[in-house]
């Protein structure tokens, strides 16, 4: 049986992407629906575009180089950014899950997928570049001091985020914070 692998990647149902140093040079459709932008805006452009803050790109890409060197893979939940349409700028909950081609050099070639989470998680509240990575690490059950030293901030930083984020969604414990985030609530 002849299968078409362009028609597969063009109409995958999750966003894929195609990289080099971080730099996208091929999506699907569905990518380009999710961000809101069509396929000459995001070809040839670094990733960075997709996030809400230029910091927030810089220390996901440090972050995430270990990881892909030792396992080739990387995924978590994160806080993306609309390019274009009707919701330019608008936040959302993204699931990002990538392949290194090659571990020596992470960043040098990839495939990225990205799944809109935004039907079952809405970003209710305005949050800063810290908070967002805070929240998405809370997420994922990691405690003040593993979130600490991921983000290399002390553990009691974590903790000022934490209580920060607790106001914001009117949270009285971490574990009904929690709830509130994967609730967009």
């Amino acid at each position: 049986m002849d299968f078409d692998y362009r028609l597969a990647f063009d109409l995958a149902p999750v966003g894929l992407a195609l990289s080099r140093n971080r730099t996208m040079v091929d999506c699907n459709q569905r990518l380009c629906e999710m961000f809101g932008a069509d396929r000459t805006q995001l070809i040839g452009q670094s990733f960075q575009v997709l996030y809400p803050s230029a910091d927030e790109y810089e220390r996901t890409g440090a972050r995430i180089s270990p990881i892909l060197n030792r396992s080739g893979t990387y995924a978590d939940d994160r806080i993306m950014k609309r390019l274009d349409g009707r919701f330019k700028g608008e936040t959302f909950w993204c699931h990002v899950t990538g392949r290194a081609l090659n571990r020596d050099a992470p960043h040098e070639a990839g495939i990225w997928s990205f799944e809109d989470l935004s039907a079952r998680r809405p970003v209710k509240a305005e949050l800063t570049p810290r908070e967002r990575e805070v929240a998405a690490h809370l997420m994922q059950g990691l405690t003040s001091k593993h979130i600490g030293k991921t983000l290399e901030i002390s553990h009691r930083t974590v903790e000022i985020y934490r209580a920060r984020l607790m106001r914001k969604y009117k949270a009285s414990t971490t574990a009904d914070l929690v709830h509130k985030l994967m609730a967009g609530g």
